[in-house]
């Protein structure tokens, strides 16, 4: 009797490296990734925070394995059982996994949290890590992510369209950071609780109107420099949200920068991930409509506190003009959830500039590709000029949980 091979679905270059390594895993289907950056003269194959990626989910996976060519522009790999922190797998302080970030990570945390996050309501067990390093960036980040303050208000709050009690999902984070030198490392430390392990997504129909804005929150963030840089931003942000919304309010979050290891003899440490940045989150007046925007100062530094809070504000207003029910920093996840659900179609009202970017065209190619049905587009019924996006559940189930 033979044994036939997995069938590989075959991918090439660095994009969406993460994101097809979780539909990889929630799917069953392996994946072979080649031509990484193998056109770069100086740095081919994987990157630091892609290869701290795959360590990630060979901690909170049980079986899964990984080949990567001695140039590392090709990967393969073979996803196992999302398990979460189980004692004795990887788990450290009976439920707790411990993840350190190497300090040539140049992604926020949020690179890491995002597809943890996808997994974890697949998870055996409860999904708890912690991040720490010197790698770890707490803030945004120039190379486009968000920061963890945009991710616990706009992104979290989401999951709870799905069945997922946000009540059970809690992100601390213990020491913020920015982007050091370069764009390089940060020194923070997060850690993420999600106990909030499902059977299966529930069918998202959130195709209504999106409803006015009624308020805005947002945190005003600096890091080892004067804490009068929060102030300055919200005044500037203000002045431009004050004349549109009369509820908004935004929190000031001072901390010293955090202390790293400079790797010399003498164990000497120095002060890294030192900046400032705004995050602006705005709630409409319909259920789960969030739309945010983050602003951080580049690492070069050169920008004033008021320039970064007036451009906060507009990116704002800019995320709010594009409509539909979700922003293009959620749009992915809330797409990926609804087509893991159940095999039922979900609507989704999203607005023509958030579906047309190249991101969005990706995933839709991407889970095509691992077996989900196309999505359905048509208008919105009102003159909004907004799609709905019809989207088919694959059924992809929580082995660990009994059905009920």
């Amino acid at each position: 009797m033979s044994t036939s091979k997995p069938e590989f679905l075959r991918f090439t270059g660095h994009r969406h490296f993460a994101q097809r390594l979780v539909l990889s895993t929630l799917t069953g289907r392996p994946v072979h990734i080649s031509k990484i950056r193998s056109s770069s003269p100086t740095n081919p194959g994987l990157a630091p925070h892609e290869i701290s990626f795959l360590r990630l989910l060979e901690a909170v996976t049980n079986g899964s394995s990984m080949q990567i060519s001695y140039t590392g522009t090709t990967i393969t790999y073979h996803p196992g059982l999302i398990t979460g922190a189980i004692a004795g797998q990887g788990a450290i302080d009976g439920d707790l996994i411990e993840h350190n970030i190497p300090p040539t990570c140049t992604r926020g945390i949020t690179y890491f949290l995002l597809p943890l996050c996808l997994l974890a309501p697949f998870s055996k067990a409860h999904m708890n890590v912690r991040f720490s390093g010197a790698g770890i960036i707490t803030s945004a980040t120039e190379t486009g992510d968000i920061s963890v303050d945009s991710f616990r208000t706009a992104i979290l709050p989401l999951f709870a369209l799905f069945g997922i009690p946000p009540a059970r999902i809690e992100l601390r984070v213990l020491q913020r950071s920015c982007a050091g030198p370069g764009g390089k490392g940060g020194g923070g430390v997060v850690e993420l609780r999600f106990a909030s392990q499902v059977r299966l997504p529930k069918t998202l129909h959130h195709n209504r109107n999106p409803g006015r804005i009624r308020k805005i929150r947002g945190v005003a963030y600096s890091t080892g420099v004067s804490a009068s840089n929060n102030s300055r931003m919200i005044h500037s942000a203000r002045e431009v949200l004050n004349p549109l919304v009369s509820d908004i309010h935004i929190a000031a979050q001072y901390d010293t920068a955090p202390l790293v290891p400079t790797g010399d003899k003498a164990g000497s440490k120095r002060r890294l991930g030192i900046g400032f940045g705004l995050s602006l989150v705005a709630e409409s007046s319909s259920t789960g409509v969030l739309y945010s925007a983050d602003v951080v100062v580049p690492a070069s530094g050169g920008t004033v506190p008021e320039d970064i809070g007036k451009r906060c504000a507009y990116q704002l207003l800019e995320v709010i003009a594009q409509g539909g029910c979700v922003s293009h920093t959620s749009a992915s996840t809330v797409l990926i959830l609804m087509a893991m659900g159940s095999e039922d179609v979900g609507r989704l009202r999203v607005g023509r500039e958030v579906l047309a970017t190249e991101d969005m065209i990706g995933l839709a190619r991407d889970l095509k590709t691992f077996g989900a049905s196309s999505w359905g587009l048509r208008d919105a019924e009102d003159d909004s000029g907004e799609l709905v996006v019809s989207v088919k559940g694959t059924g992809v189930g929580n082995v660990g949980r009994k059905i009920a």
